[in-house]
């Protein structure tokens, strides 16, 4: 299945399926990111038990809603992972992956959990215009990282 197929398809009952899937793709990939984040903080001893009994419990009602809203408008929770060609997997298969672990064939998920690890600084100049015309120039420097600065 393409990414396109997966986020838009005529064979779905709800008009509005294809932006909700999309939605709910994003959702999921920042829940697993927040939960690949958290299982690094357990693992380095960086959490006491209240606050991982506090994280643990956010991740499952995050993930029960994740499910509910699927059911709601009818997208199967499978293709919330996207295949994105040669560019591989969005999420890891499930058991896939633990954090802190090298993989074989990394998802988009897995990288992104070894940036945000390491930490990554973006810059950038964005000029965005209408009619051929410049209106907005905005310098960006952002600095992405789950560590404190």
């Amino acid at each position: 299945m393409t990414a396109s197929n997966a986020l838009i398809s005529s064979d779905r009952s709800t008009p509005n399926s294809g932006l909700a899937s999309l939605l709910l793709t994003v959702i999921e990939l920042v829940r697993q990111l927040m939960e690949a984040q958290i299982i690094r903080r357990m693992d380095a001893e960086q959490l006491s038990e209240i606050e991982l009994d506090r994280a643990a419990e956010s991740l499952r009602k995050l993930e029960e809603q994740v499910v509910e809203l699927c059911r709601v408008f009818e997208v199967d929770p499978a293709d919330l992972n996207i295949d994105l060609g040669e560019i591989g997997m969005l999420l890891p298969s499930a058991g896939g992956y633990y954090p802190g672990e090298a993989s074989t064939n990394p998802s988009i998920l897995e990288l992104l959990d070894r940036l945000l690890h390491a930490g990554v600084v973006l810059e950038g100049d964005v000029d965005l215009g209408l009619a051929q015309l410049n209106l907005i120039h905005a310098k960006i420097r952002l600095v992405l990282t789950s560590q404190p600065i």
